[in-house]
């Protein structure tokens, strides 16, 4: 079942009965990059009706490697998100990692994404929280689902009821992700859930000095948090995934979006039966 609170991004409602989508390639590596992909994805959704939140990181804090690839910077690419902003109109969100980058990041963002592994951080969840924004809190890959409780009730403790969880898979052994869509309806009990459909077929470290990932299993993955109710999809995509410069192996082709996004909605739209 569907969330009963709903959480705004702008004008996009998550948790009112409505898909969603959350979506974007990993890491700002060009304002062009952002435009292209954002412009893409707005038009699909516009078509079939999706709400739609455009995702880059302007900062890649967890790298497996000292020389992976982090992004512009908060500065340059906080401009670039208020520039997708302002030509397309779109509501733009990207991670926090430290408490000092919640109110700069506010000024431009619409929603404040506490990554997985910062998901027990409470000064830095306190910090977005206060900014009034909504914060899209993503479950920790050691955390059990019923956990987030807690999560959730740190922005809640701040005055802003203005909460997501997202749902992305949970470690297994070494290098490895398995999803447990119990959680699904297990967190919906405190806020909207997201699925992140590419996150959950990562690979973390897999590669020795890069995350690995099957982005084969992208489909299956988001088809099955359809099914069981998810309030949004959460999905990185890439014009030439093979060459992105973070998460290569699990963003899914640009032009595979289309396809995705409609046999979600399809599903999506049977499971409210």
């Amino acid at each position: 079942m569907p969330s009963q609170r709903i959480c705004r991004i702008g004008p996009v409602a998550i948790g009112g009965g409505k898909l969603a989508l959350i979506a974007g390639p990993c890491v700002a590596e060009s304002y062009q990059l952002c435009a292209d992909v954002a412009g893409k994805v707005q038009e699909l959704c516009r078509e079939l009706g999706i709400g739609y939140v455009f995702k880059a990181s302007y900062d890649k804090a967890n790298r497996s490697s000292v020389n992976g690839y982090r992004g512009p910077g908060i500065d340059k690419g906080l401009g670039w998100l208020a520039k997708i902003k302002q030509e397309l109109g779109l509501p733009v969100l990207s991670d926090v990692h430290q408490a000092c980058q919640a109110a700069p990041a506010a000024e431009v963002l619409d929603c404040l994404q506490i990554p997985a592994f910062l998901c027990r951080q409470t000064d830095l969840i306190q910090a977005a929280a206060r900014t009034g924004k909504p914060v899209n809190v993503k479950k920790g890959q050691f955390m059990a689902p019923w956990d987030m409780y807690q999560a959730a009730e740190k922005v809640r403790s701040c005055g802003n009821d203005q909460v997501l969880l997202t749902e992305r898979g949970t470690c297994f052994g070494y290098n490895r992700l398995i999803t447990d869509f119990r959680a699904i309806a297990e967190m919906q009990q405190w806020a909207p859930v997201v699925f992140d459909a590419t996150h959950s077929v990562q690979e973390p470290g897999g590669l020795g000095n890069a995350s690995g990932g099957q982005r084969r299993c992208v489909p299956a993955l988001a088809a099955a948090a359809m099914a069981v109710g998810a309030d949004a999809l959460f999905v990185e995509t890439h014009p030439d995934p093979d060459k992105a410069k973070s998460d290569a192996a699990s963003q899914i082709e640009l032009g595979e979006i289309g396809p995705l996004l409609r046999r979600c909605l399809a599903i999506f739209e049977a499971a409210k039966c």
